[in-house]
């Protein structure tokens, strides 16, 4: 990036003269005798100085924004001429949510990195919404998501599909009616619940249950008020958590009913009762997402290789 340019990020990220010059080394009249000579080229100023913290004039937001198509033009070079040595080096940056990086990712990252030992792999946790802030910053090069809000905007692959269920803590009274539609966690790991012949249940069944759900902002919160919006009642919600796990730890103790991904059923010694459900809602697809103005590396495509054949094989 050209000096000047260089001057004038900086500046804008630390909205103050003194810090940014600090950060680029030089003194604080120097950074502002260069700021007033870009000013001075292009006819305008880039920074409001009358606010604090500085803030960019119309002409600055434009400026900025060429400085950050330049730098990822930067980027995707350094990357395309990393990538005509081999794939001895690279890395590959994945952002997912609790339940991707620690039920979905770990055997296919273990996997991965004995093919491939040289290349580096940087994972970064957050919600849905926040990977796919840092996708659209370029942040991070890949993320893993079934939310078709956040799907249509990248570039996709379909990976897989898993089974929202109903977990109701075993103490807690079910209706008579249903008790054949009940699964067991043996039920689960034996995938009984996946032939479309075993019966689901409506939630509406279920309405006098208190509930355990996610945080909104969180998909899940979505799609389980959609679910019960589909039903036709708003639940009783006892508690709202982070983490689909704490939600899954909680209602094994006996707390409340919750929403399990059926990829989460490792264990046969298990305190809930769970129901299929009938509504679309309880069905995720999800999909690796990549930018889609960005340069695809040697190593980010070789990742998303080996992650669609390792689901095409387990599938």
């Amino acid at each position: 990036m050209q000096q000047d340019m260089q001057y004038v990020y900086e500046l804008y990220k630390e909205g103050n003269f003194s810090r940014a010059a600090a950060k680029l080394f030089i003194s604080q009249p120097a950074l502002s005798m260069a700021i007033q000579k870009t000013e001075a080229s292009i006819g305008m100023p880039l920074f409001d100085r009358s606010t604090r913290p500085m803030r960019l004039t119309p002409a600055g937001e434009i400026y900025i924004d060429a400085i950050k198509k330049t730098q990822n033009l930067e980027q995707d070079l350094s990357q395309q001429l990393e990538d005509i040595k081999s794939l001895k080096t690279g890395t590959v940056s994945i952002g997912g949510t609790n339940y991707i990086n620690s039920y979905i990712l770990p055997d296919i990252l273990v996997g991965f990195n004995q093919e491939y030992p040289d290349l580096k792999i940087s994972l970064m946790e957050g919600s849905a919404y926040q990977m796919e802030s840092m996708l659209k910053e370029r942040i991070i090069d890949l993320s893993i998501s079934c939310d078709p809000n956040i799907i249509v905007n990248f570039k996709g692959f379909q990976l897989f599909t898993d089974h929202l269920l109903l977990a109701v803590p075993k103490q807690l009274s079910v209706p008579d009616n249903l008790s054949e539609y009940v699964l067991s966690a043996t039920d689960i790991i034996n995938k009984k619940h996946l032939s479309p012949e075993y019966p689901n249940v409506s939630i509406s069944s279920f309405r006098d249950l208190d509930f355990i759900l996610l945080e909104e902002g969180n998909n899940l919160h979505d799609r389980s008020m959609k679910i019960f919006e589909n039903a036709g009642f708003s639940p009783s919600v006892k508690i709202q958590l982070s983490q689909l796990v704490t939600a899954q730890h909680l209602a094994e103790s006996g707390f409340a009913a919750t929403f399990i991904s059926d990829r989460l059923i490792k264990y046969e010694d298990s305190n809930l009762n769970y129901f299929k459900l009938q509504d679309q809602e309880s069905l995720r697809t999800f999909y690796i997402l990549s930018h889609p103005d960005r340069y695809i590396s040697n190593a980010v495509s070789a990742f998303i290789d080996y992650i669609q054949d390792y689901f095409e094989i387990i599938l």
